[in-house]
């Protein structure tokens, strides 16, 4: 079953941009992935076991930093339409 994730990290710390961008490039090397990002999110689809294991992964890699970090996720279900279909 696919999914679709968009997901928002908010590293609690002045120098916010290395965290976020570090969770991407992280997300980008996982392969079995579609990664999109815009200004406010990151949007992450492909089979559900595979983009939970890629989440919980980074978001533990994420949390083991000295920085405290907050996600914010909505999942949907059958992944992302395709474009002209929606």
């Amino acid at each position: 079953m696919r999914i679709a994730v968009d997901i928002s990290l908010y590293p609690l710390d002045a120098d916010f941009i290395p965290p976020i961008q570090d969770f991407i490039d992280r997300l980008n090397r996982r392969p079995g992935l579609r990664v999109e990002t815009n200004a406010m999110s990151t949007q992450v689809s492909g089979e559900h076991d595979a983009v939970f294991a890629a989440l919980a992964a980074e978001a533990k890699v994420t949390f083991a930093s000295e920085s405290r970090a907050v996600f914010v996720m909505k999942v949907l279900g059958g992944g992302p339409v395709p474009a002209g279909r929606g």
